[in-house]
Formats: C-alpha cells, sequence, structure tokens
C-alpha cells in the first residue's frame, strides 16, 4: 500500500538503535527523506549509509537545550523543511520512588520530555507550513503506574497530556499529533532485563522471557518493525481523522482505560 510519504522529509530523534532504528528503516522504505539524530555519530552514519533515499546524521545531545533548534534547523537547510517530527529519544532510570536521586528525575525529564517539548516547538512553524504531523513515541508505563518505573510513568503521563495539548493547538495549525504507546519490545534493553533475570533466577533465557511475558500478561513481546508500522500509518493520509490519538501497541499488556 502506498503510504504517500515519498519525498516528504522526516526528523527521528534516537535513531541509533532499536525503535528509532526501525522506524528510520521504515520511512526510508517509504521514499522519505530523513533527517537522524541521536548522540552516537557512528551508528547514526552507518544507518544512513544504508539506504538510498536521502538521509543525514546530526549526531547531539538533545538535553542540551539549544540541540533541538539547530536539530529543526539543519533539516530546514539541508531539505528545505519538515513533514514528519518522531519524538523518540529517552530513557528513564528504573527502580523505586525511594532510592531515584535528584540527579535521575532531572535526566529522565531532560531527554525524553524536554527534547520533545523543545523538538516540538522548534518544528513547529515548519509543520504549520508543510501540514504535516508529529508522533510522539511514549510508553504505556505512563497509563498504569508501578513502584518501580516511577520516573518513566510519570514522564510518560506527561507526554500523553503533551500530546493532547499540542494536538489541541494542531486542529488551528492544521498540524497532525498523535502518539505511539509501545509494550514491551524486543530491543537490546529488554534483552538486557530477560538476561539479568535469567541471571538471577538461574533460569534460561528462554524460560526468562516466558516468566517475563507471562507476568506481563501477553503471548509475546512486540518488534520494533511493528512500532514502525503504526508510525507510518500516523505519519500518513490515511490517519487524517487521528488528532491526539494514543495508540497503545502492547499486545493487551494495559487493561486499563
Amino acid at each position: 500500500m502506498d503510504m504517500e510519504l515519498k519525498g516528504k522529509v522526516a526528523v527521528i530523534t534516537g535513531a541509533s538503535r532499536g525503535i528509532g532504528k526501525a522506524i528510520a528503516q521504515r520511512l526510508a522504505a517509504e521514499g522519505m527523506r530523513l533527517v537522524l539524530a541521536a548522540r552516537s555519530k557512528d551508528a547514526l552514519q552507518t544507518i544512513c549509509a544504508g539506504f538510498r533515499t536521502g538521509s543525514v546524521a546530526f549526531p547531539a545531545d538533545l538535553r542540551q537545550e539549544e540541540s533541538p533548534a539547530k536539530l529543526a534547523a539543519f533539516a530546514v537547510d539541508t531539505f528545505g523543511g519538515i513533514d514528519l517530527l518522531v519524538n523518540n529519544a529517552g530513557a528513564t532510570k528504573r527502580g523505586d520512588f525511594l532510592s531515584l536521586t535528584e540527579a535521575d528525575w532531572t535526566d529522565g525529564f531532560a531527554l525524553k520530555f524536554y527534547a520533545a517539548v523543545r523538538c516540538s516547538r522548534s518544528a513547529w512553524p515548519h509543520l504549520v507550513k508543510s501540514g504535516g504531523a508529529i508522533v510522539n513515541i511514549i510508553g504505556v508505563g505512563g497509563r498504569t503506574g508501578r513502584a518501580e518505573f516511577a520516573i518513566g510513568g510519570t514522564v510518560n503521563a506527561a507526554l500523553m497530556n503533551l500530546t493532547k495539548v499540542l494536538a489541541d493547538r494542531g486542529i488551528a495549525d492544521g498540524v497532525k499529533v498523535n502518539a505511539i504507546n509501545p509494550g514491551s519490545i524486543a530491543t537490546d534493553r529488554l534483552k538486557t532485563r530477560i538476561r539479568m533475570l535469567a541471571e538471577e533466577k538461574d533460569i534460561s533465557i528462554d524460560e526468562a522471557e516466558s516468566a517475563m511475558a507471562q507476568k506481563l500478561c501477553v503471548d509475546r513481546f512486540g518488534t520494533p518493525e511493528e512500532i514502525a508500522s503504526a508510525v507510518a500509518f500516523l505519519a500518513s493520509p490515511l490517519s487524517d481523522y487521528c488528532r491526539g490519538a494514543i495508540l497503545d501497541v502492547d499486545g493487551g499488556q494495559t487493561k486499563t482505560l
């Protein structure tokens, strides 16, 4: 199916691995021109080298206040505009509320929340001009609080509200804003958690994976490519009546409304 994305310009943060990398690969396959942002210059350049469509790397630490504006300016200077912003960057430290430090909380909000705020603000005028879209990659932890995910759940809840705020503004400005809540996706981060569980319980990797999936009440873990497919849909005209939608792609993990 033609998603009508060919030739359009996408800015993807956190694009060097995992879900961000899969999103870049899917949008490149749709013929989009890409600006890929992350801290790892080598990883970004390797990804760009594998695409036939135009793609450029923008290595930067988006926790730095000035970096998002520079990213937007770079995209416009390189390709002449922005049609899509995918706010994907950010990981938060796990741990019980009482064990997390001020620095942990500050860092958790700095990349995943404030970078999304700043990237959206910097890209907004260009998205208004193009009639473009924002897709925020958030996480199901924002829907259901858990003691071991205090920072991540709080940041994700804030991002869901931000999605609604920007979508409301976007109705007047002609910018489509939606979000995706991935569940447990088989990225390197999840594989590390599975390996740690296997070592802790002295069981095999397969047994640890099965036990973790069972605890989450899902039959399997998702793939980065499944999240990327959802991004392509929300970026395309097929989703034009979706405004402020928060799509849970989690295998049924979320039981709350």
